[in-house]
């Protein structure tokens, strides 16, 4: 399987809403954020893992493709291929072109791994924009928000259990970056559906907390080889694959 190409997305991704994608530090600190956010060990500067991209992209495409409850839940395998019907295979296939798919033992089919082939795409983590750094520290103000949230007593109407969550503040805007391989006999579909993923993240959201308001992010800049390519994203119809 021989590799001809490598394309480059690169872009702006900007924060509609605020953005919380938490560094797993459970440890509660006097006067500190309950819920911080990931940052850079050496600048402390936010920035969004590609593995967070991945993941969520991955997964939207999941539940359009309809996979989900046939996986439990996990990501699509190369051994779920076999449990879809005829008309699912090809799709099903083509994410796992594009993700990958993790390895299963010695029931793996190796035909089916010769046919996919490697992984064709690589999400980079996303640092915040230089431009939009230096406006944030010409104003003094803060790369990142502490928002205040808490339970409601249904019964007696009041507010307990106060908890604060640190998020990037809407209109941060982040330097976007996506690679995806391309080898002989790969088409057109391919891409398509990495459009398809991009316009599900813009219209569902990133991060924690999605359902209450969190994460709604959009493109504001995206070149393809550098050629604009906002507009084909723009043309994307998210019809029903069933």
């Amino acid at each position: 399987m021989k590799l001809i190409a490598i394309r480059k997305f690169t872009g702006r991704l900007e924060l509609v809403t605020g953005l919380h994608i938490g560094s797993g530090n459970n440890e509660m600190h006097i006067g500190g954020t309950d819920n911080p956010v990931l940052k850079n060990p050496i600048t402390h500067e936010p920035y969004i893992p590609g593995s967070s991209l991945k993941g969520k992209i991955r997964s939207l495409l999941e539940w359009k493709l309809g996979v989900v409850g046939l996986t439990a839940g996990k990501p699509l395998g190369f051994g779920d291929i076999a449990k879809l019907r005829e008309d699912e295979k090809s799709a099903a296939k083509n994410l796992l072109r594009l993700f990958g798919g993790a390895p299963e033992g010695s029931n793996q089919n190796m035909t089916l791994v010769e046919e996919i082939g490697p992984t064709r795409l690589a999400f980079w983590d996303c640092p915040l924009t230089r431009a939009w750094v230096e406006e944030m520290s010409r104003r003094n103000l803060l790369l990142t928000e502490t928002k205040m949230e808490n339970m409601i007593d249904r019964i007696r109407g009041v507010a307990e259990h106060p908890r604060n969550t640190e998020r990037v503040p809407a209109g941060a805007t982040f330097d976007f970056a996506l690679t995806m391989r391309v080898h002989e006999h790969d088409d057109e579909r391919l891409l398509a559906t990495v459009y398809e993923g991009l316009k599900l993240l813009e219209l569902t959201g990133l991060g924690g907390s999605v359902s209450r308001g969190y994460g709604k992010v959009k493109f504001t800049e995206l070149r393809l080889d550098g050629e604009d390519v906002l507009p084909e994203l723009a043309k994307v119809e998210l019809a029903a694959t069933a």
